[in-house]
């Protein structure tokens, strides 16, 4: 339902005040639906950061707190948008069976000539026949149905996207293919019906191989972080031959820092050769999120031509500077043990530093309380152990 009048002005006004100070202040505005207008200036303000697109689009109304928190951001969804754009045809068909407040549909429709989007709940439903005209979406056509109801009458498209629901009826998340809602590895034989690929968005937490070995069409997968964050697993399904699951390709890219991207396979992790450093040299590299989560840890080792500190430790050094290593890269300035002494002499007085700890049987909390450090400042440190067995405490700056 649209807003009134003196509700809408009322969220102009104040667009940009603390949400929390408007809600104590509700009994001076009796015109105005304060709980309407809060959920409107809380959720543009979301997609000020979250997805600019859309803040910067007058009169668009924003859902409550939880499906906003929920959807994917401006950098992921146009992520999703590059790949089926990659496979779509010219005047292709695509079907997103669950729309929610639908950010990733509007980056996904304007690459094919007819788009439908889906959604059980009506509200969100009504939502998107007012946001999409505004978003240049006209001619998308919105369906109020359930996912799994749709699916089995629906007429056969190019792309299915799928969302399924990350939480069971208490509220509570869930990670499991089989627990999400609609469950895909269950309706993959009539996905795979109904389109020739089916794009599949998973829980973050999800275990790559546990999703491989789960869906039996698995044509690419994509480990999508975030400025640093992992946020999204995608799974590309396709009909017809597949690679098994220890050759499906993963991709691991970090949107928002040079789009880093690096591309394996489990076959070529377990087979990849992997040198092991005897202690640290100039350089320092953290792999970025992404590739922590997919796992690409010997092969890393092995292309970019680096050392890898320990086999758990998951941080790898060289003599010479690797400007393109997809994550963190930093100039080692001194390491040593955890002996007091050397220790304080590595420190040399600093109080303030960003921690890091990699295989290490303390926690940051607990070095910081130890160390009496406090958090930020230019200087990195890592607590971590070494091929040999070896605790270490290295001095980085960034480069």
């Amino acid at each position: 339902m649209t807003p009134t009048e003196a509700t809408l002005r009322f969220i102009a006004g104040h667009r940009h005040d603390d949400v929390r100070t408007l809600a104590l202040q509700a009994d001076r505005y009796p015109d105005v639906d304060m709980r309407e207008a809060l959920t409107q200036i809380a959720g543009r303000q979301t997609a000020e950061t979250k997805v600019p697109t859309w803040a910067a689009e007058e009169g668009i109304l924003y859902p409550p707190r939880l499906a906003l928190e929920q959807c994917s951001s401006e950098e992921a969804a146009r992520y999703k948008a590059t790949l089926a754009a990659e496979g779509s045809a010219p005047h292709g068909s695509l079907a997103d069976l669950t729309g929610g407040f639908g950010i990733d549909f509007s980056f996904l429709a304007p690459h094919f000539a007819q788009a439908t989007y889906v959604e059980r709940q009506e509200a969100l439903c009504a939502t998107a026949r007012h946001n999409f005209p505004l978003l240049g979406l006209a001619s998308a056509r919105v369906v109020h149905a359930d996912c799994t109801d749709y699916l089995k009458r629906m007429e056969p498209v190019d792309l299915i996207y799928l969302d399924p629901a990350r939480r069971d009826g208490h509220g509570g998340k869930t990670v499991a293919i089989g627990d999400c809602e609609p469950d895909a590895a269950a309706l993959e034989p009539l996905l795979l019906e109904k389109a020739g690929r089916v794009m599949v968005k998973l829980s973050p937490m999800l275990d790559l191989t546990q999703a491989l070995h789960t869906l039996g069409h698995v044509a690419a997968a994509h480990v999508v972080a975030v400025a640093g964050e992992c946020k999204e697993l995608l799974l590309v399904l396709a009909g017809g031959e597949v690679p098994q699951a220890d050759d499906v390709p993963v991709r691991c890219v970090n949107l928002a820092a040079d789009d880093e991207a690096f591309t394996f396979t489990r076959r070529e992790e377990q087979e990849a050769p992997c040198r092991y450093a005897d202690r640290p040299r100039a350089y320092l590299y953290e792999p970025n999120a992404s590739l922590l989560k997919a796992g690409a840890f010997r092969h890393l080792s092995y292309i970019y031509k680096v050392e890898k500190l320990h086999a758990s430790s998951h941080l790898y050094t060289s003599d010479v500077l690797l400007p393109r290593f997809p994550g963190r890269r930093f100039r080692v300035e001194g390491w040593c043990g955890f002996g007091r002494r050397e220790v304080q002499e590595l420190l040399g007085g600093v109080r303030k530093a960003n921690l890091t700890v990699r295989n290490f049987p303390a926690t940051v909390a607990e070095l910081r309380k130890r160390f009496k450090l406090s958090e930020g400042g230019t200087v990195y440190l890592f607590a971590t152990t070494l091929n040999d067995g070896r605790k270490a405490l290295l001095r980085c700056g960034r480069v």
